[in-house]
């Protein structure tokens, strides 16, 4: 079985029994606080609160755990690539320590949540190796081992691993940890739905917040009136917390793999690019092989198709597939120093707070977010809020990085309209192809299915109005400037837009 004709779907969300839907918001509801977007840090904020006695409403747009959350690798890790040289470079030793004491403590609290109750999620401890291959990278590999360990984690050098290929030098993180994300989720998600203290609500898309004198979180169906509101929605949708200009979204690919004999003992990254990611999936007593990577800007890239066939590729060089079982795609945010912004959205909005930018780092990352969040909500005392604060000033760490992304950006808006004016008349679509052609004098969005039926929408995307581009492999409509997704009839599957494509009449 090749890339192309494994199942579509992220192996958690197919191999996890399904949930019944919770209801739409559909009234004016009231709660202490309202916690917007269902994915782990939404989860996990909304029960310490729930659990610390307030009321609380989870609001999700689509389903629960089935966002950014339902398509990760779920490696349960402090071991975030070779990051912790880059953190002691940018915020000195403390600021590297105080990361890596959040992420470990975040790892902690959920080995020991899936111990006190029981919870069946194949989370197994596991060692964890960023490796280099090349000889000239094995300098990285010993600064990235010194700054691990200063910053108090359980790292050491190593110079083999226990995969099937030489590598130069390896930083191994003792007790790590994996597990099934959607089967950890929908227990927390069981533990939220019982006796008072959270409602849930799915399909309820939060379009506004207004903050007067209590926030007010307004859906197409309802709206909640809260004394605070956390904004869990993976890159906030809210625009007055200038996140947009601050993160850059950047998609990447997962295929699983059935193999002869067993995958290797870890999980796995390697500090080069390209950037690939390897772990074992427990799937119906069987091990299977996961490989990931093959990360790009969301919207650009090419052929996303040929992104799995690369991490096919790779897998047959090493290891003796027997087919490929899963592939499927997620999208997450990286902050221009390389910290998550969690805290207040701005200095101003002190009852609104948000949490984004984890770099494809969420199961840690975001647990540690949640807990960050749910002592600000209490008012207590973190030692990771001054690092985390979305409204830190970090110049000299971030300046460059904020002028490309916002150039970047510019290029697209502006670029996009010249080098992708949409001449082509709608017709010549084949079964199966997405582009920016031609309706009635005017360029649209439009789609051709397998069954030749036609689908067209606005070609700029509603939340600054860039023009969107086709991805291929995951047939939606992606915005190259911020990341917002669309499906082919326009309809919102990742922000920060909150308004569909507007549909466009055909014939």
């Amino acid at each position: 079985m090749s890339v192309g004709l494994a199942t579509r779907a992220s192996v958690w969300l197919d191999s996890a029994q399904s949930r019944p839907e919770s209801a739409q918001l559909g009234e004016s509801v009231r709660a202490d606080v309202a916690v917007i977007g269902g994915g782990i840090v939404g989860i996990t904020t909304a029960l310490l609160l729930k659990e610390a006695g307030a009321q609380v409403v989870l609001l999700e747009a689509r389903r629960l755990a089935q966002g950014v959350s339902g398509h990760t690798t779920a490696k349960v890790s402090s071991q975030h690539g070779m990051i912790y040289s880059r953190l002691r470079s940018r915020f000195g030793a403390d600021g590297a320590c105080t990361y890596a004491q959040a992420n470990e403590a975040a790892l902690r609290w959920i080995a020991d949540r899936v111990q006190r109750d029981s919870i069946d999620c194949d989370f197994r401890r596991r060692a964890s190796y960023a490796y280099v291959c090349s000889p000239s990278a094995r300098s990285d590999a010993v600064d990235e081992a010194r700054a691990a360990s200063e910053a108090g984690l359980p790292a050491s050098l190593v110079d083999t691993t226990p995969l099937p290929y030489p590598v130069e030098a390896a930083v191994r993180f003792d007790d790590q940890a994996e597990f099934h994300v959607v089967k950890y989720l929908s227990v927390l998600l069981d533990q939220l739905a019982e006796g008072d203290g959270c409602r849930i609500h799915e399909h309820s898309r939060a379009a506004e917040v207004d903050t007067d004198e209590h926030c007010v979180v307004k859906t197409p169906g309802g709206r909640v009136v809260a004394d605070q509101v956390v904004v869990a929605t993976h890159y906030p949708f809210l625009d007055r917390s200038l996140a947009f200009a601050r993160v850059h979204p950047q998609r990447s690919y997962a295929i699983v793999c059935r193999i002869s004999g067993d995958p290797p003992d870890g999980m796995f990254i390697s500090g080069e690019p390209p950037t690939r990611s390897v772990r074992a999936v427990s799937l119906d007593g069987e091990e299977l092989l996961l490989v990931g990577g093959e990360g790009h800007r969301t919207g650009t890239g090419g052929d996303s198709e040929e992104r799995y066939r690369r991490l096919e590729a790779f897998a047959r060089e090493h290891w003796d597939v027997r087919s490929i079982e899963y592939r499927w795609s997620a999208q997450d945010n990286s902050t221009l120093d390389g910290v998550p912004y969690v805290g207040a959205l701005t200095p101003r909005a002190d009852r609104v707070f948000m949490a984004t930018g984890f770099a494809k780092w969420g199961m840690t990352g975001g647990t540690a977010a949640a807990q960050l969040l749910s002592d600000l909500v209490l008012g207590r005392e973190n030692p990771s809020a001054a690092l985390f604060n979305p409204n830190r000033l970090t110049l000299r760490a971030s300046a460059t990085r904020l002028l490309h992304e916002n150039a970047v950006a510019g290029l697209h808006f502006f670029g996009d309209r010249i080098t992708k004016p949409g001449r082509r008349p709608i017709g010549d679509l084949q079964p199966g192809e997405g582009d920016i052609v031609r309706l009635d004098g005017e360029a649209v969005a439009a789609y051709r299915d397998d069954d030749g039926v036609l689908t067209a929408v606005c070609a700029t995307c509603t939340h600054l109005g860039c023009r969107v581009n086709w991805n291929t492999a995951e047939r939606s409509w992606d915005c190259p400037c911020h990341g917002s997704r669309f499906s082919p009839a326009g309809d919102v599957l990742q922000g920060p837009a909150v308004h569909n494509l507007e549909r466009k009449p055909i014939g």
